[in-house]
C-alpha cells in the first residue's frame, strides 16, 4: 500500500471518473442558449434539463443502491462508467428536447452510485487514518470539474457546438473506464453485510440520518447563495459580466483546496473538523453581506468561502459511511442523493427569498442560518453518540474512536 494516497493509480481514475461526471453535471449551465437556440425551446424548458439531472441523481440514489448492493464493487463501478458514458454518447446524437432529457436522466442516475460506491471503495483503498483524505481526493475530481471542466467545456460548446462538449465528456469516460480498469484491484472487500431490508433498516437510524441531514443542510447552505451569484457579482459587487468566469475561478481554486483541507482534517478529528467546517462558513456567508458590497474584498470571500463550504464534504461522507456500518456502500449513495436534493433546495430556497422582495445582500444570511442548522444537528449527533456511549449501547473500536472525535 502507497504510504501517500495521492500516489495511488486507483485513487486517480476515480478521480477522474468524478472530473467527467461532474463536468456533464454542471457544463450544460453554460450551454442552455446554445441547446435552446438548436432545440427550438424556450429558455425554461431548457433550464429543466439542469433539474432534470439533479432529481435524477435524487431518484437514482435508492434505485441504484438497490440494484448494486450484491455487486462485485470493481465491477458495479465500471458498469456504472460504461452507463454514464453511454449516456453522454446519447446527449450528443439526441434529435430533440425529449430525448436529451431521457439521455441526462439516464447520466444522472450513474452520479449518485458511483461517487457513494467509489467513496467506500476509495476509503478502503488506503489506511484507516486517511480514509477521509482518500475520499477527498476521489472528490477533487469533482472540484476540478468546476473549475476546468465546465469553463473549457463551455468553450468547446460555443465554438463547435454544445454537441461537441457532450462528445468530449465521452472520451474522458473512455479514459476513465481504462483507467478504471486497468488499475482497480481484481478483488475489493464487500463491506455491507446482512439483507438488503436489514441494510435499509439501519439508515433509519437516528445517527445515520442526522449524517445524511448535516450533508443536505450544507449543500442548501451553499446553493441557496451560489445559484444566484452572478446577480450578486454584478448588482452588488459592481463586476461586469464579462469578468465573471475568472471570477468564478478564484471560488473554484477554493473549493479544489477546501476539498483536500477537509480530507486532513477530517482524518485528524473527524467531528470536529465538520464542526469548525460548518462554523466557518456560518462566519464567512455572515460577513459576506457586507464584503460582497465591494469588488476586491468579494474575490477574498469568495475563495475562503469555497474553501470553508467544501471543506465539510470528506467529513460529512465518511461521517455517513461509519455510522452506517451494516450499509455502506447504500448510505453513501443515497448521501449523493441527498446533496443533490439540497442543490434543488437551496435553489428554490434563494429563489423564494428573492421573489420575495429580499435584497440580495441579505441572501448570504440565508445560507449562513441553514449551516447553523447544520452544526445545531451535528452537535445533537456528538450528544447522542456521547450519550450512547456512556449507556453502553455502543461498543468497539468505532465507538471508541468516534467518542474521541467527538
Amino acid at each position: 500500500m502507497q504510504q501517500n494516497p495521492l500516489l495511488q493509480r486507483p485513487l486517480l481514475s476515480l478521480s477522474a471518473a468524478a472530473f467527467g461526471i461532474g463536468t456533464t453535471e454542471f457544463v450544460i449551465m453554460g450551454l442552455l442558449p446554445d441547446v435552446a437556440a438548436d432545440l427550438n425551446v424556450s429558455a425554461q424548458s431548457a433550464g429543466m434539463l439542469v433539474s432534470g439531472y439533479a432529481l435524477g441523481v435524487a431518484v437514482g440514489a435508492p434505485i441504484l443502491a438497490i440494484l448494486t448492493a450484491r455487486w462485485p464493487r470493481r465491477a458495479a463501478l465500471l458498469a456504472l462508467i460504461s452507463l454514464f458514458t453511454l449516456g453522454n454518447a446519447l446527449c450528443a446524437l439526441a434529435p430533440g428536447y425529449n430525448t436529451l432529457m431521457a439521455a441526462r436522466v439516464i447520466t444522472a442516475f450513474c452520479h449518485a452510485a458511483f461517487f457513494g460506491i467509489g467513496a467506500v471503495v476509495a476509503a478502503q483503498l488506503v489506511s484507516p487514518n486517511r480514509r477521509a483524505q482518500a475520499v477527498a481526493i476521489m472528490f477533487t475530481g469533482l472540484t476540478l470539474a468546476n473549475v476546468l471542466g465546465v469553463p473549457f467545456g463551455t468553450a468547446l460548446g460555443q465554438w463547435l457546438g454544445w454537441r461537441a462538449t457532450f462528445w468530449a465528456v465521452v472520451l474522458i469516460g473512455l479514459v476513465a473506464l481504462i483507467a478504471l480498469w486497468q488499475w482497480l484491484p481484481r478483488t475489493i472487500a464487500m463491506t455491507a453485510s446482512g439483507g438488503l431490508v436489514r441494510e435499509f433498516r439501519s439508515l433509519a437510524r437516528p445517527q445515520v440520518q442526522l449524517a445524511l441531514l448535516i450533508s443536505t443542510l450544507s449543500s442548501v447552505s451553499l446553493f441557496s447563495v451560489f445559484t444566484y451569484i452572478a446577480y450578486i457579482l454584478r448588482d452588488v459587487s459592481g463586476w461586469p459580466t464579462s469578468d465573471h468566469s475568472w471570477i468564478l475561478l478564484i471560488f473554484g481554486t477554493g473549493i479544489t483546496v477546501g476539498g483536500l483541507l477537509g480530507g486532513r482534517l477530517a482524518d485528524w478529528r473527524l467531528l470536529p473538523a465538520i464542526g469548525i467546517s460548518l462554523a466557518a462558513v456560518i462566519v464567512v456567508l455572515t460577513l459576506f453581506t457586507w464584503t460582497s458590497q465591494s469588488p476586491i474584498p468579494t474575490l477574498l470571500t469568495l475563495f475562503v468561502w469555497g474553501v470553508a463550504s467544501f471543506s465539510v464534504g470528506p467529513g460529512t461522507q465518511t461521517r455517513v459511511i461509519d455510522t452506517a456500518r451494516e450499509a455502506p456502500n447504500v448510505a453513501s449513495t443515497i448521501n449523493q442523493g441527498a446533496f443533490n436534493l439540497g442543490n434543488a433546495t437551496g435553489a428554490w430556497l434563494g429563489g423564494m427569498m428573492i421573489g420575495a422582495g429580499v435584497s440580495l445582500t441579505r441572501l448570504p444570511l440565508l445560507g449562513a442560518a441553514i449551516a447553523a442548522l447544520a452544526l445545531l444537528a451535528l452537535l445533537l449527533s456528538i450528544f447522542l453518540e456521547r450519550r450512547e456511549t456512556r449507556s453502553g449501547l455502543q461498543s468497539g473500536p468505532l465507538a471508541d474512536q468516534e467518542c474521541a472525535s467527538g
